[in-house]
């Protein structure tokens, strides 16, 4: 885990890409054989992997590759396994998946969700090389907390500061969870308790995203309540 994020609160880092797409744009959809998806569930998934399987191959490829020629990793330190509407890329600092999924929205469409985790070379995220492989991939960093934080304190202690401070923040009626703003910073952070995500509104490479995890960091020591949240 990168050094900026303190292991003795957050569990797990995970930068996150969302992308997607029309169901039947996929080469394996053949019109007049096939029927678009009408609800979200394992059996139209697994149909949607079978649908998916020349662009998701693809991709996964081209990642392997540039990971490979990227990093100079060696045949035993990177592997890539492609399972039906999933990928996963193992290399020796770190994992990233690529997943289809039918969109609970709208089946008619799928969703596409890469995922960098796993991180174990801190100085890693912070290398020329490693953001040019990802460069633009990213627009979620998503942090599991150790112990959890209750939303309603966040909200109580952001709202207990000075009407001048750089937060602002906003909450449903159950306060299930919240999203706080920082001044200066683009990504809304959300708080549901068992995690800390912040949204950004473009994607970014890995660094990019923890510059303005850095500069969240800062702003939350304003409290002493928001402050052992994100350490």
């Amino acid at each position: 885990m990168p050094e900026a994020v303190p292991a003795s609160v957050i569990a797990d880092l995970r930068f996150i890409g969302r992308g997607g797409g029309a169901v039947k744009a996929l080469g394996g959809f053949k019109k007049g054989r096939h029927t678009l998806p009408d609800a979200a569930n394992a059996t139209t998934n697994a149909f949607l992997g079978r649908l998916c399987a020349g662009e998701l191959a693809e991709e996964a490829e081209r990642v392997f590759q540039s990971v490979r020629a990227g990093l100079g990793y060696k045949r035993k330190e990177l592997a890539l396994t492609v399972t039906g509407p999933q990928a996963v890329l193992s290399a020796r600092d770190f994992a990233f998946e690529i997943v289809y999924a039918v969109d609970p929205a709208s089946p008619s469409d799928y969703a596409v969700t890469q995922t960098l985790l796993d991180v174990k070379d801190g100085d890693l995220v912070r290398r020329d090389e490693f953001n040019a492989v990802f460069a633009g991939v990213f627009s979620e960093l998503s942090f599991t907390l150790r112990r959890g934080a209750s939303v309603e304190a966040i909200i109580d202690a952001i709202e207990a500061l000075d009407e001048e401070t750089t937060l602002r923040v906003d909450y449903p009626s159950d306060c299930s969870e919240c999203r706080v703003s920082v001044a200066e910073v683009e990504a809304e952070v959300r708080c549901t308790g068992a995690s800390v995500d912040l949204l950004f509104p473009r994607a970014g490479s890995p660094r990019e995203l923890l510059d303005e995890f850095l500069a969240v960091r800062s702003a939350f020591q304003l409290s002493k309540d928001l402050a052992g949240i994100l350490g």
